[in-house]
């Protein structure tokens, strides 16, 4: 288990270092544009306060992470394993001057180098699909959150309803890999995008894992009729 594990990250590394440069692009054409709908929407339902503290997991090329640095001001930390993809986000945070609110982090999202207890806010964007074990990631993710902080992930999903479900797949399947080969000149690593999704939770599933995990108030909300999903749980707080 541990050997496929490892197998499954080191792929999901070298896809990853290998699209950074065309990521933001791939994303708009890949979502039609709906990826940062979804973001705004995200940060509606997380009511970021001034001041508070977040961590982004596989932060990528770091829009999320820019756009909570925007909207509290307070210290935010973008964490994602592949370098290339930090020096593509770091481009952006000093293009905005972001960069004494900002800090990024090369690391694991299975073993967050960081102590209890530590983040407001604790998120994961379009990133739970692609790490070995989902469990464990949600377990790190509530372990560094305050208590009353909130885990969120914003994440491709299932969509249930026909037609649309056939069409979709019909596009994810057949047709996003070749625009991944049109437009980043790779086939191999969008095709990696419709197969991730196979073995990932559906929306009702998913939100079951998050309540599995310890995380309270769980909320979840299909995106664009369901081909993505926001899942929000908060960190029990603690009465001595």
């Amino acid at each position: 288990m541990a050997n496929k594990a490892e197998s499954k990250e080191q792929f999901v590394h070298a896809v990853f270092e290998s699209i950074a440069p065309k990521y933001d692009l791939m994303n708009d054409i890949l979502s039609f544009r709906r990826h940062k709908a979804w973001r705004k929407f995200t940060m509606a339902k997380m009511k970021m306060q001034p001041g508070n503290t977040a961590l982004d997991l596989c932060c990528g090329t770091c829009d999320w992470t820019i756009s909570m640095a925007e909207t509290s001001g307070g210290a935010i930390t973008g964490l994602d394993f592949s370098r290339n993809m930090l020096d593509v986000g770091k481009v952006k945070v000093t293009e905005r001057g972001l960069q004494n609110s900002i800090a990024l982090v090369q690391g694991n999202a299975m073993e967050l180098p960081f102590e209890d207890d530590r983040f407001d806010y604790v998120t994961i964007g379009f990133g739970l699909r692609n790490v070995p074990d989902l469990r464990q990631v949600l377990h790190e993710m509530k372990r560094v959150v305050k208590p009353g902080g909130m885990v969120v992930c914003l994440e491709l999903s299932k969509p249930t309803w026909q037609p649309f479900k056939s069409i979709y797949y019909f596009y994810f399947q057949k047709i996003l890999p070749f625009l991944g080969k049109l437009f980043a000149k790779r086939y191999e690593q969008y095709k990696w995008l419709p197969d991730s999704l196979v073995q990932f939770p559906g929306r009702e599933e998913l939100a079951e894992i998050f309540g599995e995990t310890g995380l309270k108030q769980v909320q979840a909300y299909p995106l664009t009729g369901g081909i993505a999903a926001l899942h929000i749980g908060v960190k029990e707080t603690q009465y001595v």
